[in-house]
């Protein structure tokens, strides 16, 4: 996948101008191409140097940037390799210099996540934790933060070895009776087998039951904001965001596209997208905002309906309710600092929470915020975090669930051991699948290529 025995360079901060900027250097000759590049002795472990950083440029000897110079002797580093990374100024200029620096001191451009691969090869992490570094590197609130965090740490990891600890003692045994057949001799009975798998079998469940909640915190909600033209649904959309990212005007039309921005409810990421207003009429761009709207709908995890109250309830909202019938929605009834032009509540027997707000008052989107987060749920998936966030992760507990469960009623049946072994090793299988103690070159470039180049 990678070439591991040469020595790899990139840099390892976000692309653009910063206070600092860091490049990293890891691999065999980490320590000598950094003393080219710092014309001076070897640095001393874990300590901050600051030096000169220099470049030789058709035989003349040009400095580069102040810099300080850090050594991480392997096998305790990022990578397990010796590592040294030099912290400089902040420029893209001067960053992009001292890479180029380095790959002339015979450095090579690191791959997107071959510094964190490193790391995975050499014991470092295990592939779990891999992928918490991407998830903590991409984590947009507190709470995605914290759970990528507690993967990093271990959470995940440790509670996977357990498992499989008991399931290859399980193993071991079953198979220590299969070598002694003759003899009777056998390591543990039928009863004690079966009541190993149940018990193995309800810690993968709560581990599976709390992952389908954590999957909400790492992946986020979308959440789409629909409704007829001029009912304060961009007003809603901006005072959600908390700035005025969509224009409001009192022209009908006024949202031709899609406008989406990321805000945080109880720590769970969602996705708002604010769509045109939903009319049969318009010119050609505003029927294509309308389009656009409508195909948003169709995948949203959650539609806001926006209601007009302060004028009577048209034919355009009674359309809108009988097209989203089916869908998870919520009937925001806004602009309640208004005097009310409804004569009847044409809600009141329509499917969905229905919502009071003003987009336009103080605290008036207050009873719309509680109301996101009960329906999404979101409150309860923050008050209780979970270890386990990633698709991978539960599908291969699925599958280590489905080897347990045949495995269970083959013991009760009295089928031969060897049978049930067969299933047992198969949901092993797919726990070190979890943990990269099995796992395929395939899977591996999948996974590290989402990582950014620097990590």
């Amino acid at each position: 996948m990678f070439a591991t025995d040469d020595t790899i360079v990139a840099v390892a901060t976000p692309p653009g101008h910063g206070g600092i900027g860091v490049v990293r250097l890891s691999g065999p000759k980490a320590q000598a191409i950094a003393e080219v590049l710092l014309g001076r002795t070897r640095l001393e472990p874990r300590m901050a140097t600051l030096a000169t950083l220099l470049q030789t440029v058709a035989g003349d000897t040009e400095r580069i940037d102040q810099v300080l110079a850090t050594s991480f002797p392997g096998p305790s580093s990022y990578t397990g390799e010796d590592v040294v990374e030099l912290s400089a100024h902040g420029s893209p200029v001067v960053l992009e210099g001292i890479v180029d620096a380095a790959m002339r001191a015979g450095a090579r451009l690191a791959e997107p996540g071959e510094f964190t691969f490193r790391g995975f090869l050499n014991g470092r992490i295990d592939l779990v934790q891999a992928e918490a570094v991407a998830d903590l590197v991409n984590a947009v609130t507190p709470l995605q933060a914290r759970l990528a965090y507690d993967q990093l740490d271990g959470t995940l990891s440790t509670a996977i070895r357990a498992i499989d600890a008991t399931l290859f003692d399980l193993i071991a045994r079953l198979e220590a009776s299969l070598d002694f057949p003759d003899e009777g001799y056998h390591f543990i009975d039928r009863d004690q087998a079966a009541t190993a798998i149940g018990s193995i079998t309800e810690r993968l469940e709560a581990l599976l039951s709390a992952g389908r909640r954590g999957r909400v915190i790492r992946e986020g909600r979308q959440v789409v904001i629909v409704g007829s033209p001029n009912t304060g649904k961009s007003s809603i959309f901006n005072g959600l965001v908390g700035s005025g990212r969509a224009i409001v005007t009192n022209v009908p039309g006024t949202t031709r596209d899609l406008v989406t921005e990321t805000i945080d409810v109880n720590g769970v990421p969602v996705r708002l997208v604010d769509t045109a207003g939903l009319r049969e009429i318009g010119d050609a761009v505003e029927v294509e905002g309308v389009t656009r709207a409508r195909a948003a709908l169709t995948v949203a995890d959650l539609a806001l309906l926006v209601f007009d109250r302060s004028r009577p309830f048209k034919d355009d909202d009674g359309q809108l309710l009988a097209e989203t019938s089916s869908t998870r929605r919520l009937l925001v009834v806004n602009k309640g600092d208004l005097p009310s032009a409804w004569v009847s509540d044409p809600l009141v027997a329509a499917p969905g929470r229905v919502v009071q707000t003003s987009a336009t008052a103080d605290g008036g989107l207050e009873p719309l915020r509680e109301a996101l987060a009960a329906t999404l749920s979101v409150e309860e998936v923050s008050r209780d975090p979970v270890a386990i966030t990633n698709l991978r992760h539960l599908d291969l507990l699925e599958q280590a669930r489905g080897g347990l469960e045949r495995a269970g009623p083959a013991i009760a049946a009295e089928v031969s051991e060897e049978f049930v072994v067969a299933d047992l090793q198969e949901a092993r299988a797919a726990l070190e699948e979890i943990t990269g103690r099995r796992t395929t070159d395939d899977l591996l470039r999948h996974i590290f290529d989402r990582f950014c180049i620097g990590k």
